[in-house]
């Protein structure tokens, strides 16, 4: 088992496109608040400054949520925190019944917002192995009418999408059936051409962490994935190695792939990985880990185009340690990382 099982995030986000409230209002459903009224206020989130941090900001997600609850009850400290992650962009992970109307939702709400909307694809076929976030769509056809489906949504509209989490690495590391391989090469390729076809779509397939093994493993499945049509590849999604290490796995990665750029994972990051208990686990809900680098596209080096919060900061990884259901809001294990993250 490697740490890369970090990227095991079950997309809880549902999104209803409403032409009743500017044609584009989110109505999250499906999310755990996680207690505390999360679900009962609203907040004065906006929007970054677009000139180094152009995503879309939505006023209406689970951090946002909880921020405007500890303010209404008054819990000053809570709601400083919390304030750390719900002013941040995060990926909107899509979900697997409404991908085109999700899509859609999302997408509309960052144009309004003159911003572009993150996107995370997590519906691979025999998707994580198993574990928490097992699951997918249930063969290949019904995974390319999926993908169909979300590009419709996006439209010409601008977006930029992290696709699939952990499944090239899969392909590696022993734990995904021989025999469905070729497939997945096939329909990951596809849906980064699919992608690719719109007009303001960035595409970066994930390439695993600085913590699995070497890109000497992965250079070869991810061009055999289409890394060659993307715009890039991600590193450290839903992981925690510093950004250092992401960025010197990232670039040595980049020279076996053409040179290809790749955006960096940095929302969880900030204290590095956790070095306790049991290896397997280590990435699971783990302990003192801190808030990384906020997102931004002025990230001072040519090859990586942005530092992302691809997995959103107080969401769960999964039933351990006391944790939710995987993508279930947790407060508890939110204000810990916005109270240990380095600023």
């Amino acid at each position: 088992m490697h740490d890369s099982r970090g990227a095991r995030i079950a997309a809880r986000a549902r999104v209803r496109a409403s032409a009743a409230v500017l044609g584009a209002a989110l109505l999250l459903a499906g999310c755990s608040s996680g207690g505390d009224g999360a679900d009962d206020a609203k907040s004065d989130i906006g929007q970054r400054p677009k000139s180094a941090d152009p995503y879309w900001v939505n006023p209406d997600g689970n951090a946002a949520r909880q921020l405007a609850a500890y303010e209404k009850a008054g819990k000053k400290t809570e709601a400083e925190r919390i304030r750390r992650i719900a002013e941040q962009p995060t990926g909107e992970w899509i979900g697997p019944e409404n991908p085109e109307q999700e899509a859609r939702g999302f997408t509309e709400a960052a144009e309004k917002a003159d911003r572009t909307a993150l996107l995370v694809l997590y519906n691979i076929p025999h998707r994580d192995c198993g574990q928490y976030s097992q699951g997918g769509a249930t063969d290949g056809d019904g995974y390319r009418a999926w993908i169909d489906g979300v590009a419709r949504g996006i439209g010409d509209r601008t977006a930029t999408v992290v696709l699939e989490p952990d499944a090239v690495l899969h392909l590696v590391d022993g734990c995904t059936p021989d025999e469905v391989h070729e497939e997945r090469y096939d329909l990951l390729k596809g849906a980064v051409a699919k992608l690719k076809s719109l007009k303001n779509t960035k595409v970066y397939l994930d390439a695993g962490n600085a913590g699995w093994g070497h890109p000497d493993q992965i250079f070869e499945p991810l061009r055999r994935a289409g890394v060659d049509q993307a715009d890039g590849f991600a590193v450290n999604v839903s992981n925690f190695y510093s950004t250092e290490d992401s960025i010197a796995y990232g670039k040595q990665l980049s020279a076996k792939v053409g040179g290809k750029h790749f955006v960096v994972d940095t929302s969880r990051n900030g204290n590095g990985p956790y070095t306790g208990g049991d290896p397997a686990q280590r990435w699971c809900n783990p302990p003192g880990r801190g808030l990384g680098r906020t997102p931004t596209t002025r990230t001072d080096d040519p090859l990586v185009d942005a530092y992302l919060w691809v997995k959103r900061p107080g969401e769960s990884d999964g039933t351990c340690k006391g944790g939710p259901k995987a993508g279930q809001w947790w407060a508890g294990y939110a204000l810990g990382l916005a109270g240990a993250g380095k600023r």
